[in-house]
């Protein structure tokens, strides 16, 4: 269903609008900004590996703190 959707005529197109839309001067900051949260969502996913059974645990105790 996707195949060839990301051809390179594609990704340039896909540029020049992004270039009519935000401008020259915005352009650079939107990237940079995006690299950044891309990088920051990838350190947060190795560095936080959260389980249900791990959340439930630490809802339990929360929940005997504040009733005792």
């Amino acid at each position: 269903m996707f195949e060839g959707l990301f051809q390179p005529t594609h990704l340039i197109i896909i540029f020049a609008i992004a270039l009519l839309v935000f401008g020259p001067k915005k352009l650079p900051e939107l990237g940079k900004g995006l690299g950044e949260g891309i990088r920051a969502l990838k350190e947060g996913m190795k560095d936080t590996p959260a389980t249900p059974a791990s959340t439930e645990q630490s809802k339990s105790t929360e929940s005997k703190e504040t009733k005792g």
